[in-house]
């Protein structure tokens, strides 16, 4: 998680000073709020400045903000109410609403704080997420762009929203578009249930439809920070 956390802050003061501002995805799961909560104590936050910070989620279920499911009430809870950032500057998507408007009032806000009104997304600075921190299901998926459904497809709308009938549950999602123009995107993965799927992922055949995490390749490339125990099936080159 140390590592994790020294991307994040020097990711930020990277951007702030490049473009005035850093904007960052999270993402939901057991594994990122331990970021969070290490990204909350002395040690990190005073690092960060949080006056330039705008804070995004990656996906987020249909559900209010204050449901215990609710990857907002989960961040809220590890980080942002143990730094001072801008409550104005939180854009949480509002899984209360009806999926479609949500999804649709995401991207619209998305495109407004991105200045790009139409269009594919923009790759300069002050344009595109400067961070995207996503996790990895044990059936592939990451943010909500699940298995043989239509999101991890999308090509045009920059958030979606979709039935996931394997957790029977409305999501709404950043598209793999506007994920994959972000300056540096991250995935955290840790426990040995994720093995034989973190090799699948890494090392198998391209196969997105059935492994939407494949469908993440950003120009730079993704980074994946990878306990021990998650890494352990993988070759030695792959670990490196």
């Amino acid at each position: 998680m140390e590592a994790a956390a020294e991307r994040v802050v020097n990711r930020a003061a990277a951007a702030i000073g490049a473009s005035g501002r850093f904007s960052i995805a999270l993402s939901g799961g057991s594994t990122p709020k331990g970021l969070y909560e290490l990204l909350a104590t002395p040690r990190y936050a005073r690092r960060i400045d949080w006056s330039h910070v705008h804070v995004f989620w990656g996906d987020e279920r249909c559900v209010p903000p204050d449901d215990p499911a609710s990857n907002y009430r989960m961040t809220r809870e590890a980080l942002l109410d143990h730094v001072p950032v801008v409550p104005s500057n939180v854009h949480r998507i509002r899984g209360d609403d009806p999926p479609a408007a949500a999804a649709a009032a995401y991207e619209e806000k998305l495109r407004r704080v991105f200045s790009t009104p139409d269009g594919p997304p923009r790759e300069t600075p002050g344009a595109c997420f400067d961070l995207v921190l996503l996790g990895m299901g044990d059936n592939g998926h990451t943010a909500s762009l699940f298995p043989g459904l239509t999101a991890v497809r999308e090509s045009k709308r920059w958030v979606v929203a979709e039935y996931v009938p394997e957790v029977s549950m409305w999501r709404v999602t950043l598209t793999p578009p506007v994920i994959n123009a972000a300056a540096d995107v991250v995935f955290l993965v840790s426990g040995p249930g994720k093995v034989p799927m973190l090799h699948r992922v890494l090392e198998g055949p391209r196969q997105p439809d059935a492994l939407p995490a494949q469908a993440i390749e950003p120009r730079g490339g993704a980074s994946w920070l990878v306990d021990v125990a998650a890494a352990a099936g993988l070759r030695e080159a792959t670990r490196r």
